[in-house]
């Protein structure tokens, strides 16, 4: 069995065995049509998984793209792209289809996120690099949602290679442009080596973050951590979040809406005053102070799931918190 799967790799000179770098990386540059021919087949090879697997993530204020990489919906993306931690938004696949996602942590030095796909199912996937394997001179591909979603065009791939190496970041001549940014970046073999993060003024200056950064702190990002300090996303600022509500607690549980405010979340969200608000992310409230605590705890922009009691019927409202101005 092991010498028929060293003819194959002998045989099969279109695909790289399974972990074996690609040849062509190794050259200082194509020699000729048939190293051109290579690259096209081995990009070729691994596009189908990785198209699939690769998403635009619909924003409030924008578009990003990110990449599938495992069954269940799991993504890897940019922290400038999800903004911040639990934060929803829209998933769109390549053929229209839309599913509900939410932000897990970010390492804000390092533009490194993840984000899980809330709507149960098995989804496309790709396998990350777990060797840190990629080298300067690598011909990598990019793919992304550039500009935005785009049903009639799709993915749009680019071809390049690894011009830079640094200790937290590498850069590609592939040409990206704004949309692109959480989209992945794969070597020949279709593993992904990295997510691109800062596209340049000129388009074939972009930096990535590498897997590797992810995998350094894959267990706090999963948990929903919030890392670092640095420019890529805004630390949540808790007990910012504001509702526009005054309640008062009501005998036997539950706090009644006294007042709504003129505009902000809880009018948008439909509240009216006499409404009873028995529990705030389902936690029982008996008195003003239990819901402040709450809230306490709350980020601008996090969401805060009520449930109301309206002329004897009830219901939940889940409502996405504004910024408290001071």
């Amino acid at each position: 069995m092991r010498g028929f799967r060293i003819l194959m790799c002998l045989l099969l000179a279109v695909l790289p065995c399974a972990g074996q770098r690609a040849a062509i990386n190794d050259k200082r540059a194509p020699e000729g049509l048939e190293d051109l021919r290579e690259i096209q087949r081995l990009v070729q090879a691994a596009m189908p998984a990785a198209r699939a697997a690769t998403v635009c993530i619909k924003l409030e204020d924008g578009f990003g793209s990110g990449v599938i990489v495992s069954k269940d919906g799991l993504i890897m993306t940019a922290a400038h792209v999800t903004g911040g931690t639990d934060t929803e938004f829209t998933v769109v696949f390549e053929d229209g289809r839309e599913v509900k996602a939410k932000s897990l942590g970010l390492n804000s030095d390092t533009d490194a996120a993840l984000a899980r796909i809330v709507e149960e199912g098995e989804y496309p996937f790709v396998e990350v690099d777990r060797e840190d394997s990629v080298q300067l001179g690598d011909w990598v591909f990019a793919l992304g949602h550039s500009g935005g979603f785009d049903k009639d065009r799709g993915v749009v791939a680019r071809v390049g290679r690894i011009v830079r190496t640094a200790s937290r970041t590498m850069q590609s001549d592939c040409n990206l442009i704004g949309g692109d940014s959480g989209g992945p970046l794969f070597d020949l073999n279709g593993k992904l080596v990295g997510i691109h993060s800062r596209v340049g003024d000129k388009l074939p200056e972009n930096l990535h973050v590498p897997s590797a950064e992810f995998l350094k702190n894959w267990e706090k990002m999963m948990s929903g951590e919030f890392m670092g300090e640095g420019p890529f996303a805004q630390k949540p600022e808790l007990g910012k979040g504001y509702l526009g509500i005054l309640v008062e607690g009501r005998e036997g549980g539950g706090v009644v809406v006294k007042r709504v405010g003129s505009e902000g979340p809880a009018k948008e969200a439909g509240l009216k005053v006499g409404d009873v608000i028995l529990k705030a992310d389902d936690k029982a409230l008996s008195s003003r102070e239990d819901l402040q605590g709450i809230l306490a705890e709350k980020a601008p922009g996090n969401r805060i799931a009520l449930e109301i009691e309206r002329e004897g019927e009830t219901e939940i409202l889940t409502i996405k918190l504004a910024h408290r101005d001071e």
